[in-house]
């Protein structure tokens, strides 16, 4: 602020940017330390950041074509059979149903739930 109490916009030179820009891009260097030490608000160090990605930013191609052999999953061993566990009680059975006769296990088990 001056001294009428209204803000006033700093304008900082490319030379200015571009250093600051340099020291926040060195490994293990934070972008609010080297603002601070440039007596300017980080926020606005992002966005010039921001500005100078976007601005070097080429448009991006296409990537070539990659081929990648991939091995087939081995498959899962079918089973040839269902297996129904049935308890009452202390009585426990095990069925095991074939696969190929689906149809007659509904029909037995409708029969054994009346």
């Amino acid at each position: 602020m001056d001294t009428t109490g209204k803000r006033v916009r700093r304008n900082h030179s490319a030379q200015l940017k571009a250093q600051i820009l340099e020291q926040c891009q060195v490994p293990g260097a934070s972008v609010a330390q080297v603002a601070m030490a440039h007596g300017i608000n980080a926020n606005l160090v992002h966005i010039w950041r921001k500005l100078a990605r976007q601005h070097s930013a080429q448009p991006l191609e296409a990537p070539a074509f990659v081929p990648l052999a991939i091995e087939a999953a081995p498959a899962s061993p079918v089973q040839p059979h269902i297996d129904i566990e049935l308890r009452r009680g202390a009585v426990s059975m095990t069925l095991n149903w074939p696969l190929s006769a689906t149809a007659e296990l509904a029909g037995f088990t409708r029969a054994l739930l009346r």
